[in-house]
């Protein structure tokens, strides 16, 4: 079944080239492109897309207002980003409005298909600049963070909101950007078990993707 996905930017030539490019996907179908935020959320509801691919500035609705309304309206409609700016304001109200992936306009095509597809299966893709600027959002002005005592609570107290040592552990490693396999792998446990501490820790922080379990993880000083 393919992906279904609108294409949301402002500027005409970036727009359609986005969607002819999406288009030659095998498991993709354009299914709208949309000059503005506010067409952007017609039609998600005329369509009822997997994924929108969404600008941020453009005219009459922005895409972190469009962004937020998508997924208000529409929760089983992810957003990914693909924007020029990458500066930590625009980065941080994206994320906050719900977008699920962000990448700069540098991204090339092998790289957009993979945060559409990921998207779609509900995973975030970030760019790697732009998780930077995103951990340093996240640490400006705190103190060096203490890492993880695997084996029991750190020095300072218990670990925030009832989270077990190993669910600390798991969430220090998604903050340094390893897949549920390679988690797995270094903890000597299945993909199966990892997903469950991924479920739990995600439910106990308030965390509704990888993007906001990273940025808990450095404001709560569990990673450095």
């Amino acid at each position: 079944m393919s992906i279904r996905v609108v294409v949301a930017d402002d500027q005409t030539a970036v727009r359609e080239g986005l969607a002819v490019m999406l288009g030659l996907l095998d498991d993709v179908e354009v299914v709208g492109e949309a000059a503005d935020g506010e067409q952007a959320i017609e039609l998600v509801e005329r369509h009822r897309p997997d994924v929108v691919l969404m600008d941020l500035r453009m005219p009459r609705r922005d895409g972190v207002e469009a962004t937020g309304v998508i997924r208000e309206r529409h929760p089983q409609t992810r957003v990914v980003v693909l924007t020029t700016f990458a500066d930590d304001e625009h980065i941080l109200a994206a994320l906050r409005a719900g977008a699920l992936g962000y990448l700069t306009k540098d991204a090339g095509r092998v790289q957009i298909a993979q945060a559409v597809r990921a998207a779609a299966a509900g995973q975030s893709v970030l760019d790697p600049h732009v998780q930077q600027r995103l951990v340093a959002a996240a640490t400006q002005g705190a103190p060096p963070p203490p890492a993880v005592n695997t084996a029991e609570s750190p020095p300072g107290g218990p670990l925030p909101d009832g989270l077990t040592a190993r669910e600390a552990e798991v969430l220090v490693l998604i903050a340094a950007g390893l897949s549920n396999r390679e988690i797995a792998e270094r903890l000597y446990v299945t993909e199966v078990t990892v997903k469950s501490h991924i479920n739990r820790l995600f439910a106990k922080t308030g965390a509704r993707d990888r993007a906001q379990a990273v940025r808990y993880a450095y404001e709560h000083g569990l990673a450095s």
